[in-house]
């Protein structure tokens, strides 16, 4: 089954445009808001002239159109614009990804572009809320 789900995610991330990312730009407001409600919030640091930041992109919309029912939000930090933001990342380079749930770090990825691990930590991240919401927390 997750061979299949692999090769969707592949098929779609070679025939969605990268520019259909259904993100937000990052704002501080904006980023402390989703972590005071206990959101998914995936922090991605692309740049337009990355080709692994398109790849990056191309597979999260993938997982998008996959999983319609999946609650996350995608911020995105400009690499050449938002520099103090790249900083207060501690991102190494553009393509970085960090995955939270409220305010807690579940992820830190840099130059990731397998379908199988991004979707696997938006999925743990996804059922981490999923819980603490069942749980009351």
């Amino acid at each position: 089954m997750n061979k299949i789900i692999v090769a969707l995610l592949l098929g779609f991330a070679l025939i969605t445009p990268a520019s259909a990312l259904d993100g937000e730009r990052f704002t501080p407001e904006r980023f402390a808001a989703l972590q005071a409600g206990g959101e998914v919030v995936l922090v991605d640091i692309w740049a337009t002239w990355c080709p692994t930041c398109k790849r990056q992109r191309q597979i999260l919309q993938s997982y998008r159109d996959a999983n319609p029912d999946q609650s996350f939000h995608i911020l995105e930090v400009d690499f050449d614009d938002d520099k103090e933001w790249v900083r207060h990342f501690r991102a190494p380079r553009q393509s970085t990804l960090l995955l939270y749930v409220g305010e807690r770090q579940y992820w830190f990825s840099v130059a990731e572009t397998r379908p199988e691990v991004i979707a696997a930590e938006l999925d743990k991240a996804i059922a981490a809320r999923a819980k603490a919401l069942a749980d009351g927390s």
